[in-house]
């Protein structure tokens, strides 16, 4: 069986792709605390950057300990829209059609609600199984509390990581209303067609509600252009705003005034500092608003995606992809001989920044992977994710990481890695 020795070919393959990466400089921009430590959980929770680090202190101190209550009109207002315009360039959206605030959850809630609301003798909300958890548990309560009689029909996935194109558009009756789908499937890393998507289910009349949290950030997005109606995404994968930080929704312009947020806070009010005892949606996405913005956290959100912004997205872009296919080449030439199966698409425009492995041992693997300084996740039954972020990650981090595999698999040192509760870590 194939060794992967520094010697190998694919060694210098990889040196020769990092001497050429454009992005290779913003790695210093990042809090990397051990140096030898090979991340690949950016699909979970990107690094810290350190400018991010230094405007945290700088707002905590100069802002919040100095201008107090005045940092409202100073700046925490205008830091709303400007933090949420940059996120608007990200994911290819106008200005005003994206609103940072709340959690992926509940704005996946307000949107849903909002779109079956105005969808009059509609009776059918699709998804599929290849859909984050969550996602599934708020559209089930969507159907349920919103006006109307609706129902959630489920898609199947005959291979569990992929759903054709074709299962969806033959799904979409006259009674659709809406299509809620995730950009990228968490577990495989599956691309759905949203271009495609946008195209069939306007034909019939529904709405598509798409959650770009997988792939903002490392797969084009062009939500206007596609005519994409509403989407949600969280900040703290690929897009390194930190643990927990606030998820953004974004509102094809045209339609945020026939929307109504089923959560009317005082902050999404047309004037929310006259205190009415009356509610008045704003008009623009700002209806959406609920309560008091985390100022902290929306701020360190900026710093990232500056980050991204001047690394230029088509960079980051091109980058994602080709540290996904040099991980196929290394999977091809030394883990798939060692039992290795492959979960995400081959085809690049079938998957996002992410490679899924197959393995009966992946719990204890990734353990062992874990105390050798590779983090990566695991996902029950038996997938090994990976999110390789193209700001700090690297080819030969790759090649370290395959040798690494196999060095575990070889010497079946995994076999001293007990299962945890129900397979999690």
């Amino acid at each position: 069986m194939n060794e992967f020795p520094p010697s190998h070919p694919l060694w210098e393959t990889a040196k020769s792709l990092d001497a050429k990466d454009p992005l290779r400089k913003f790695r210093q921009e990042f809090m990397i605390a051990d140096p030898d430590e090979i991340y690949l959980n950016g699909n979970s929770l990107g690094r810290l950057p350190v400018r991010t680090v230094q405007r945290l202190e700088r707002i905590i101190r100069e802002q919040w300990g100095v201008w107090l209550i005045r940092g409202w009109d100073r700046d925490w207002l205008k830091l709303l829209s400007r933090v949420a315009d940059k996120l608007a360039v990200i994911i290819g959206a106008h200005p005003g059609e994206v609103l940072l605030a709340d959690s992926t959850s509940v704005n996946l809630y307000k949107l849903a609600i909002a779109c079956l609301n105005i969808q009059r003798g509609k009776k059918v909300v699709i998804t599929d199984e290849l859909n984050f958890p969550s996602d599934l548990y708020i559209l089930r309560a969507a159907v349920q509390q919103a006006q109307g009689n609706w129902r959630l029909q489920i898609l199947s996935s005959e291979d569990g990581n992929t759903l054709p194109l074709e299962k969806i558009e033959k799904a979409i009756t006259p009674e659709v209303g809406l299509v809620a789908l995730s950009h990228v499937c968490f577990r495989s890393g599956f691309l759905h067609d949203i271009s495609r998507l946008s195209e069939v289910i306007h034909q019939h009349g529904a709405m598509l509600l798409v959650d770009v949290s997988h792939s903002a950030g490392v797969v084009p997005l062009r939500l206007h252009d596609w005519k994409v109606d509403l989407a949600v995404g969280c900040t703290y994968k690929f897009l390194n705003g930190g643990p927990g930080s606030p998820a953004f929704l974004y509102v094809r312009e045209d339609l945020a005034p026939l929307l109504d947020n089923p959560i009317p806070g005082w902050l999404g009010h047309e004037n929310p500092f006259r205190f009415d005892l009356e509610y008045r949606p704003a008009r623009g996405i700002g209806r959406f608003r609920v309560g008091t913005p985390p100022v902290l956290a929306m701020a360190a959100v900026e710093p990232a995606l500056d980050l991204l912004l001047e690394a230029g997205q088509e960079n980051a872009y091109h980058k994602a992809k080709g540290l996904t296919e040099f991980f196929l080449s290394l999977y091809d030439a030394f883990l798939r001989p060692r039992g290795f199966g492959l979960a995400t698409p081959r085809e690049p425009d079938r998957r996002g920044a992410q490679i899924s492995l197959i393995h009966p041992e992946a719990w204890p693997i990734s353990r062992a992977a874990r105390d050798r300084k590779v983090v990566l996740d695991f996902r029950p039954p038996n997938l090994l994710r990976m999110g390789f972020a193209p700001l700090y990650n690297s080819y030969q981090e790759l090649a370290r990481a395959v040798e690494i595999f196999c060095q575990i698999v070889d010497s079946q040192s995994y076999r001293q890695y007990p299962e945890g509760v129900d397979g999690i870590p």
